[in-house]
């Protein structure tokens, strides 16, 4: 294959991911890390770092539109982060002590974690919650609506606490894994805080370019981002992003739950085959 050829094939996977990942607020990372480890068989810690710089693309990408738009929600999205940027710290000083296989294994487990939980809520939304949101959130103004076909829906926030820990866990996954952790993040949202799926979604895109950028500056010093592999990458999941940004305020959450259960499932279960077999 021609340095050409493999050039195209990475942009185009990439863009499918950065597609994916837009849509269901996982980030492309989600997808990248098994694309260029299982498909293009690329060394586990230049995939991470490859997926870093890319969910730092897909955030700039389809944040901007779900900000326009009014579906992300700045200030919770502002408040989480001060606990995924320690976790994505701690995540990338673990990357030079934890065995590669490792890690695979536990991006695994995280996505069929992730798939489980999602699949059992995909109807959630069509069953409002009664109960008045955390006095928190009522005291950080964390109440909003989001936009619907019949209008706007104001919508209640639960549990800040319970969330905030969570996403602490998340930052971690996102330094340690190399992706947005956007999976976590999104399960925070909308399980833990009682968010709207679009909501916890679209929050969570803009969220993963700050948690990415926290841990991105240690896989460089590190020497794990390679510029001829990061570029296509990073343009086709870009360039997915925004596409799927587009999307999104179109389709229907169930129809976005069971994508983001079928896209990460099969992938947590190729994820830890491989990292049990010590294929990675």
């Amino acid at each position: 294959m021609s340095e050409f050829e493999l050039t195209s094939l990475l942009f185009l996977g990439s863009l499918l991911a950065g597609l994916v990942g837009a849509l269901t607020g996982l980030g492309g990372g989600v997808l990248l890390v098994p694309l260029l480890v299982l498909g293009f068989k690329v060394d586990l810690h230049y995939a991470l770092g490859a997926s870093l710089i890319s969910v730092i693309a897909t955030s700039s990408g389809a944040a901007s539109a779900y900000v326009r738009e009014g579906y992300s929600n700045l200030r919770i999205g502002m408040f989480l982060e001060i606990a995924t940027t320690l976790g994505a710290l701690l995540g990338a000083y673990l990357v030079g002590i934890l065995p590669k296989n490792w890690v695979a294994a536990i991006f695994g487990v995280v996505l069929l974690y992730s798939a489980y939980q999602s699949f059992q809520d995909r109807h959630k939304e069509s069953r409002p919650n009664p109960r008045p949101s955390d006095p928190l959130a009522v005291r950080l103004k964390m109440e909003s609506s989001y936009p619907t076909p019949q209008g706007p829906k104001a919508y209640k926030v639960h549990n800040v606490l319970g969330g905030l820990g969570l996403m602490g866990v998340a930052g971690m996954l996102s330094g340690l894994l190399g992706i947005g952790s956007g999976a976590v993040k999104v399960l925070a949202m909308d399980r833990v805080m009682g968010l709207p799926y679009k909501v916890s979604t679209t929050t969570s895109n803009f969220m993963i370019g700050v948690t990415a950028a926290a841990s991105a500056g240690i896989y460089l010093s590190r020497g794990y981002i390679d510029p001829a592999l990061t570029m296509p990458v990073m343009l086709g999941v870009l360039l997915g992003s925004l596409t799927g940004a587009r999307i999104l305020t179109q389709a229907a959450p169930a129809r976005l739950r069971l994508l983001f259960v079928a896209v990460i499932a099969l992938l947590g279960i190729q994820m830890v085959y491989q990292g049990l077999r010590g294929g990675v």
